[in-house]
């Protein structure tokens, strides 16, 4: 199995921007489609962006379409949100995840998890 690590996360400006990093040990990142979820206190877990194997395919949610930038460096073994314009309601705990059957803003289809890293946007 995969263990992930997120880091990156913190206190930023409202338009700001920050950049999260999920390092993974245990098994080569290329096996896996990699995703970004979040999830706000009292609110469920969202999708965020997510990132093919081969890094070829990616996908966003609306809301942060154009603002959020998902990538991987299998290399490295390392998975990167670039966010930018960061809004107070993109405060939350970021996650990232890891399947080996589809890249998919499903989180149920997600089998590896890391313990998220706190974002906080103030205004």
């Amino acid at each position: 199995q995969v263990q992930l690590v997120e880091s990156g996360g913190g206190l930023v400006q409202a338009g700001g921007s920050l950049r999260l990093s999920c390092a993974a040990s245990g098994r080569p990142l290329s096996l896996y489609a990699m995703a970004w979820f979040r999830q706000a206190p009292g609110k469920e877990r969202e999708f965020v962006a997510a990132i093919s194997w081969s890094g070829t395919s990616r996908y966003y949610a609306d809301s942060v379409k154009g603002r959020f930038t998902i990538s991987r460096d299998n290399a490295k073994n390392t998975v990167f949100l670039i966010m930018n314009s960061l809004k107070p309601e993109d405060t939350a705990v970021y996650y990232c995840a890891a399947n080996r059957a589809s890249t998919t803003s499903d989180h149920t289809r997600y089998d590896y998890w890391g313990q998220g890293t706190q974002v906080t946007v103030s205004s």
